[in-house]
């Protein structure tokens, strides 16, 4: 059999505040929405943009990291994998699905947001950021590990540029 990669590396800005709930068992859940832009140009030069509207689900100590650090509007990593949601609609009985991000590490992105000298928190003053990890999809604690800034991605090459 074929193994099989499912990985995701997103860099956007939240387009709400987290929603951080608790499962009956008492796991922390969290959901953000992400929005990531890609530009690039035209034949002519003409610049475009588009925005990519995802959704991320975050599990145990790193939805509560997100709920506590992140607001409206902050830049942040996030590195999952894609999961498909069915579900049928009770209101129509028809067949529903979304696929979303399930969140397996986050970088909180940019300087410290609104704070002083006496803050504390994730976040250096200089692009960098911290990094923290989760082990899974529904449990285990979470771990920080120091990880590269990202890079941003290159931009599409022209026709032109195309050796073939």
């Amino acid at each position: 059999m074929a193994a099989s990669f499912n990985k995701v590396i997103l860099v956007g800005n939240l387009t709400r505040d987290p929603e951080v709930r608790y499962t009956p068992k008492g796991s922390a859940v969290c959901d953000l929405g992400l929005a990531v832009n890609r530009q690039y140009s035209l034949e002519g030069g003409e610049k475009r943009e588009e925005v990519t509207f995802v959704d991320v689900v975050l599990w145990a100590r790193l939805a509560e990291i997100a709920g506590e650090y992140l607001k409206k509007g902050r830049p942040v990593l996030i590195e999952g994998r894609l999961q498909l949601d069915s579900w049928d609609d009770k209101q129509s009985g028809q067949k529903r699905s979304k696929l979303r991000v399930i969140g397996e590490t986050m970088q909180l992105l940019g300087g410290r947001q609104g704070g002083g000298e006496g803050d504390e928190g994730p976040s250096s003053g200089g692009g960098g950021g911290r990094s923290y990890g989760s082990s899974g999809g529904g449990g285990g604690g979470g771990s920080r590990s120091s990880a590269p800034p990202p890079r941003p991605a290159p931009s599409e090459p022209d026709d032109d540029e195309i050796p073939f």
